[in-house]
């Protein structure tokens, strides 16, 4: 008997496991459309569709968008009609600013923002600073040989990645920033000295 009890609790976890396990993830929008409520993750960097075209209200779940490496000239206007979104890569791309609405995006959390060589980091940096719930941000293969700047006045941020750029020289008011625990500059212009320098100043913040 008990070991009959064993087996369907069990077999149970199994179902239970198989169940959550569920795949949410989709990468096309045609498959997306079947079911948009249960849609909580879309890649759609192979996406050759007009992307201005799609419904994006339907998918009130979605956490995460790839919109990756599509060459972009400007973002689609719908996405602001994701209530849910907390996780947004457009690296890849060819626009220069988000759109104004952008801050209609209340729930993000994560914005890639990776190998846009053509995009005004400082025109983004006033819009951006008024996500109170973005806490990371990646501008990495950019070609970045300096911050601009306004970029401190992402107070709300805990982590930024630098990596891949051209940055030499590195400095920020401290104390204008509470929420920053890392600085990621892996592969940038520093020489060994300026990296010995910086990591006195500002101890285990900055990650070569």
């Amino acid at each position: 008997m008990k070991i009959l009890v064993k087996m369907s609790f069990i077999l149970l976890l199994i179902g239970i496991m198989a169940k959550s396990q569920e795949r949410y993830e989709f990468n096309s929008i045609r498959e997306a459309n079947k079911n948009p409520d249960k849609v909580t993750r879309l890649n759609l960097s192979n996406e050759t569709g007009n992307l201005e075209l799609i419904d994006w209200k339907k998918f009130r779940n979605l956490e995460y968008l790839s919109l990756k490496d599509l060459h972009l000239k400007k973002i689609p206007e719908g996405i602001i009609s994701l209530p849910k979104l907390k996780i947004l890569d457009v690296s890849g791309n060819d626009f220069k600013v988000l759109p104004s609405d952008f801050t209609k995006l209340t729930k993000l959390e994560e914005l890639f923002l990776n190998d846009e060589k053509n995009i005004d980091l400082s025109g983004n940096i006033d819009l951006l600073s008024k996500m109170k719930n973005l806490k990371v941000l990646h501008i990495e293969n950019d070609r970045l040989k300096k911050l601009p700047p306004n970029f401190w006045k992402l107070n709300y941020l805990e982590s930024v990645y630098l990596n891949d750029n051209q940055l030499k020289e590195f400095d920020f008011p401290k104390e204008k920033i509470n929420n920053l625990k890392n600085i990621y500059l892996n592969n940038n212009l520093f020489m060994p000295s300026d990296i010995d320098r910086l990591n006195t100043q500002y101890g285990t913040l900055l990650r070569f």
